[in-house]
């Protein structure tokens, strides 16, 4: 077989991933620009990070991409990271280039592409609230700064982890007012919120309980929810019946696979075939 013959692979680090959709989407744009790849999916047990990567990079794959629990994990097995990926502390893009892990951060511009074309919402000036600390977190508090917010309301039910995604964040912005809330305090400052973003898992399963009590929810304020399968979460469904405007992470999931996708292959991505796949093979 020649050179020319191998297929360029490509895929989705993550524990568990049986529900993305991240396949579907990469692999349908492979196929329409004629580009000779295969996107797959890579399951790794939590503590068998470093063993996965290496046997990605055994297999010859040229790049993937990172979701929970691995987007802060994965840095430390990573040959250099773009300035905005450290500074946001995650990656959920890799690039390989001449046996060399190059980590990328597509989550925070994906967002907030989603959050322009969604929600038509504009986070300038504006006071959030994000529940949940992890890597995602972390993309769209970095997004929202980046966006002049005027506060930004941080709650895990880990309250390290909140503080450590704070502390980051104000590395690079510290004049936006950035601070971490416990379940209690939620109560007092929902009041004055613009935007919730749920960044938790929390939803992904229908037993699920929600993330933020329903009663506390007010027609002032829009939601945004990262979850997108199922398109339409329960913590949506709560918003959209209080007649909340309220958006899945459908379109995060789209915008950051695109710009992963413009990292890998150098072409531009097909985004409304993608979307079209996306919404195709949802359950």
């Amino acid at each position: 077989m020649t050179k020319k013959q191998l297929h360029k692979l490509f895929g989705l680090v993550g524990y568990p991933i049986g529900h993305s959709l991240s396949p579907h989407m990469h692999n349908v744009a492979f196929k329409k620009l004629n580009i000779n790849a295969a996107y797959l999916p890579f399951q790794i047990k939590p503590n068998k990070l470093r063993e996965g990567i290496d046997a990605l990079i055994e297999t010859g794959v040229s790049g993937f991409n990172v979701t929970i629990p691995f987007k802060s994990r994965c840095i430390k097995y990573l040959d250099s990271i773009e300035p905005v990926a450290k500074d946001i502390g995650a990656v959920n893009t890799v690039v390989v280039k001449k046996d060399k892990l190059i980590g990328y951060n597509t989550d925070y511009l994906g967002f907030l592409m989603s959050l322009k074309e969604d929600l038509k919402f504009s986070p300038r000036k504006k006071k959030i609230l994000i529940l949940g600390a992890g890597g995602a977190a972390r993309a769209i508090c970095f997004g929202l700064c980046k966006e002049a917010a005027q506060n930004i309301y941080v709650y895990d039910i880990i309250d390290k982890k909140a503080k450590q995604l704070i502390s980051s964040a104000k590395k690079s912005f510290e004049d936006i007012e950035i601070v971490a809330c416990r379940s209690k305090d939620i109560k007092n400052i929902i009041k004055s919120i613009d935007l919730i973003v749920n960044c938790t898992p929390l939803g992904m399963n229908k037993k699920d309980p929600l993330p933020i009590d329903a009663k506390l929810l007010h027609k002032r304020l829009k939601l945004y929810d990262v979850v997108y399968n199922p398109l339409k979460t329960a913590l949506v469904i709560a918003a959209s019946k209080k007649g909340i405007k309220a958006s899945s992470g459908l379109g995060m999931l789209l915008y950051q696979g695109a710009l992963a996708f413009e990292l890998w292959t150098g072409q531009k991505a097909p985004i409304n075939l993608m979307r079209k796949e996306l919404v195709d093979n949802l359950a």
